[in-house]
């Protein structure tokens, strides 16, 4: 593991996602990769009961990790993997709330309280493909309990979580092994902390909230025609 992102999701980590993988430090894990492969959904439900698949078999083939829920563990990756350098996105804490409180957090509430329309998409996903059924019940369990207590509703409790979060992780590693980036620094910041030349593409701009609500029912429905 080359480098662990310990930056809250909505913060610039499909970004930097793509810039590392850019720039050799990939692939990349990301809570993407979980969507995509559902036997991973399982393995992080089974990490946050304590009884999970070690770092090193969580993390094989993978030379880096951003978003959630790796960084939901990033002071334990940081331990595990010494050589590894951290880099802890983030972003204007208002805009930072807006952006997760219409994703992320909208779809661990909705999960709480689902429609009629909402749990007969669950039952055919429980039945189409069981791990990936398990994707509430973890995102709550990594996301939701751990990170924000269970008070991801309550605006001012999250807000204090975020900046809480960003003091605990400078606080925690030397400024040698850790950079703070935000995707407007671009790639200059990242490529010379990480020693490696500036590619002549633009930064990666990824994942805008858009997207993000696009992808769910496409998902949800391969999910269901296809079984994983």
């Amino acid at each position: 593991m080359k480098v662990i992102g310990a930056g809250f999701g909505r913060t610039g980590t499909a970004s930097l996602k793509a810039a590392l993988e850019l720039l050799g430090a990939g692939p990349c894990y990301h809570m993407s990769t979980v969507i995509a492969e559902p036997y991973r959904v399982r393995q992080w439900f089974e990490v946050a009961e304590g009884h999970g698949p070690g770092w090193d078999e969580l993390f094989a083939g993978f030379a880096s990790a951003v978003d959630w829920p790796a960084s939901a563990y990033w002071r334990e990756l940081a331990e595990h993997y010494p050589d590894a350098k951290v880099i802890l996105t983030v972003r204007d804490p208002e805009r930072w709330w807006d952006s997760v409180s219409t994703t992320v957090f909208a779809g661990a509430v909705a999960d709480r309280r689902p429609s009629a329309r909402r749990r007969v998409i669950r039952w055919l996903v429980a039945r189409r493909a069981p791990d990936f059924a398990l994707y509430p019940r973890m995102a709550r369990a990594i996301i939701v309990d751990r990170v924000f207590g269970g008070r991801v509703d309550d605006r001012a409790h999250v807000l204090a979580v975020f900046e809480r979060h960003v003091e605990q992780v400078t606080a925690a590693l030397p400024a040698d092994r850790l950079l703070v980036h935000r995707a407007a620094d671009g790639w200059e910041p990242l490529c010379a902390f990480l020693g490696v030349p500036v590619p002549d593409v633009p930064y990666p701009r990824a994942n805008e909230r858009a997207a993000f609500r696009r992808k769910r029912p496409a998902r949800l429905l391969r999910l269901i025609v296809r079984g994983r």
